[in-house]
């Protein structure tokens, strides 16, 4: 099937990066798709996207000096989790995975995929991209995947945590939050906003934050001096509790990002080597190979 009008295949060039993350360095947000041929997407989608298989994404990662990747499932596979677990299995165990799953998952396929090296499971509140899954559905899924220790990422936009907030923080297990919350750059880091998903985070030790994806909020583009500020606030205030991730291949882009200058926005937002150390290793390493 052909993608979607509008779509945005990934970058076929990306540029060789200035920066040269630390060795170990994770990458904890990545996608692949397909190949359509062999693992369909889902009829229930709402865009189709390019195939983007795992020797892509792994090529990518080699050439741009990470070591390891978190591949998190995307909504054009939606429930249908075998592309990603293909991937880990593949990865000679430098990869995890974060999958979507509904309540109809059964035990079995639960322990399939954390003996693959699944982490988590991943819930999108852009009713844009996917459908809600009921609140009380998903705490009945967090109940079920608690006994493999699994963490629970969200995805929302930042005008919306104050209906999540009550929900997100009585959750009993590790909360990471994907893109920052998906903060409006316009508004500012000081903004009453933003500083309500602060104040969320020094309250509750159990949130992480992702500080990737600033081509998906900034407005004046590459290289992204506009998102810096926001991913920096974060990064010099929980340095424990912060991860990094390409997002590639980039869905739903209106401009594909050059993948080698994400990977040099690394050091506006984590200025020191420790800090990057922290962003980039120990602290993935932590949350999904310990």
């Amino acid at each position: 099937m052909p993608m979607s009008p509008g779509y945005v295949p990934f970058h076929p060039n990306p540029s060789k990066p200035k920066y040269k993350p630390p060795p170990g360095a994770v990458d904890t947000h990545c996608h692949v798709f397909g190949p359509e041929a062999k693992f369909p997407f889902a009829p229930e989608r709402k865009y189709t996207p390019c195939d983007a298989p795992k020797e892509k994404l792994f090529a990518l990662r080699d050439f741009l000096g990470f070591d390891k990747n978190v591949i998190v499932q995307a909504s054009a596979h939606s429930k249908d989790n075998r592309a990603m677990v293909d991937a880990l299995g593949a990865a000679s165990g430098r990869a995890k995975g974060i999958a979507f799953v509904g309540e109809e998952v059964t035990d079995e396929e639960l322990a399939w995929m954390n003996k693959a090296g699944v982490r988590g499971v991943r819930f999108n509140f852009l009713k844009r991209l996917v459908d809600y899954t009921p609140r009380d559905v998903l705490q009945r899924i967090v109940k079920r995947v608690q006994k493999f220790d699994w963490q629970i990422v969200v995805y929302f936009e930042m005008p919306d945590l104050p209906g999540l907030e009550d929900f997100l923080t009585a959750l009993p297990t590790i909360v990471v939050v994907d893109h920052m919350g998906t903060p409006d750059v316009k508004k500012g880091v000081d903004h009453p906003e933003n500083q309500r998903f602060h104040r969320l985070m020094d309250r509750h030790g159990n949130f992480w934050v992702k500080v990737s994806c600033p081509e998906r909020m900034s407005v004046a583009g590459p290289p992204y001096d506009d998102v810096a500020p926001f991913g920096r606030a974060l990064v010099e205030r929980f340095p424990d509790r912060v991860i990094w991730g390409s997002d590639w291949p980039h869905p739903n882009v209106k401009v594909a990002p050059d993948d080698g200058v994400l990977v040099d926005y690394i050091p506006k937002i984590a200025p020191t080597a420790e800090l990057q150390r922290k962003l980039l290793v120990d602290n993935p390493m932590r949350l999904y190979w310990s």
